[in-house]
């Protein structure tokens, strides 16, 4: 009958509604043990209880180990969350991961598990992504290896399933001409004047527009004719962050031209406040961060005033560093000046030494005024 116990002079049989047959017996930890499976019948119950009686009568009986847990599956989608949120990176930087994680990784990779992700998945996804578009496969695949690396150092996955040669390398879709210096005078006067300023400094001292929009009347010291690099702001999911330059290079003092201090020095009378943390470009409350889009229709105007209508605001420090490596900037001076933390991005404009910024800032002068009037 379904649910009837047996009692024995060692242990105890029960049958389960199922119709199968449960065995235990009390232990000699006094504890009771139930058998580690139900049994077809009862002689096999019997036959179990036997062996388990023998084993104490032999004193060879321990209390088994309890089972160990099944491992739990690490998905792409959990592990690559935690890998984001424990990166050491600017929020910027976070916001574009997640960007990518979302739009191009996660719709692919998302669900299936770490160590199931092969080469073959990789390629197939790869060949699947826009060509079109070489930046964001580029930087997707990028994340995507990088986050396998990870994954490999922490011993979830034997090896890295991302195998495709130079995948993470683009060349650049469009290719940036700096602007001559008759072009810039052109911007400048084409500028509303309190943004005169910015157009200078962008583009004689290459500054990241992000650092341009945090400056602050404290870091200029005019009689040195110097601007300090302390801060840069950028929109995260549209709102503004204050944080530090975008490398740890780009923590700096660069020399100003002297033929553009007179221009800054005007600026600092005319638009900015008398505070020492009063910003050079705030915006329309005077004294938040200016957003990037007011910056928009004025700078769209100008560069078309100027016949450059491919220029584009980031342009400007391409073009300040081009100049500085055609007044002798050597390769690691402008690593210096434009803030970069490795050579690479300094290749793309000279070789050279080290050491002579304010010598880089006075050829820039010549360069501007070549009669010397």
């Amino acid at each position: 009958m379904a649910g009837r116990s047996g009692r024995r002079g060692f242990g105890r049989i029960r049958r389960l509604p199922s119709g199968r047959w449960q065995a235990s017996y009390v232990a000699p930890d006094l504890r009771r043990l139930n058998a580690p499976m139900t049994f077809l019948s009862k002689g096999d119950a019997e036959g179990w209880l036997g062996l388990e009686r023998q084993r104490i009568i032999l004193g060879e009986w321990k209390r088994p180990e309890p089972p160990a847990p099944e491992p739990s599956v690490v998905t792409f989608a959990g592990y690559s969350a935690s890998w984001v949120a424990t990166r050491g990176i600017k929020p910027k930087t976070r916001e574009g991961y997640e960007h990518l994680l979302a739009r191009y990784l996660l719709p692919n990779f998302g669900e299936q598990p770490l160590v199931a992700v092969t080469p073959a998945d990789v390629r197939a996804w790869w060949g699947a992504m826009d060509p079109s578009t070489p930046t964001v496969r580029a930087r997707s695949y990028a994340l995507l290896k990088a986050i396998f690396n990870t994954a490999l150092s922490d011993d979830l996955v034997a090896t890295n399933p991302c195998r495709i040669r130079g995948a993470s390398n683009t060349t650049r879709a469009r290719e940036v001409r700096p602007a001559s210096v008759e072009e810039i005078e052109a911007v400048v006067e084409a500028m509303p004047e309190r943004y005169r300023a910015l157009v200078l400094l962008g583009a004689w001292c290459a500054l990241r527009a992000g650092e341009l929009l945090e400056l602050r009347r404290r870091d200029f010291d005019l009689r040195a004719g110097t601007v300090r690099v302390e801060r840069a702001v950028s929109q995260v999911r549209g709102r503004p962050v204050i944080g530090t330059p975008k490398s740890a290079a780009g923590t700096r003092t660069v020399a100003v031209p002297p033929h553009v201090l007179p221009a800054i020095a005007h600026h600092l009378d005319t638009f900015t406040g008398v505070d020492a943390e009063a910003l050079l470009f705030p915006g329309a409350d005077g004294v938040s961060s200016l957003q990037p889009s007011t910056l928009y229709k004025p700078w769209r105007a100008a560069r078309e005033a100027a016949g450059r209508p491919d220029l584009r605001l980031h342009d400007l420090r391409h073009t300040g560093a081009t100049m500085a490596a055609m007044a002798g900037a050597t390769l690691a001076e402008l690593q210096q000046r434009l803030g970069h933390s490795s050579v690479n991005a300094a290749l793309r404009y000279q070789h050279a030494a080290q050491g002579r910024d304010r010598q880089i800032a006075d050829a820039l002068s010549r360069m501007s005024n070549p009669d010397g009037e």
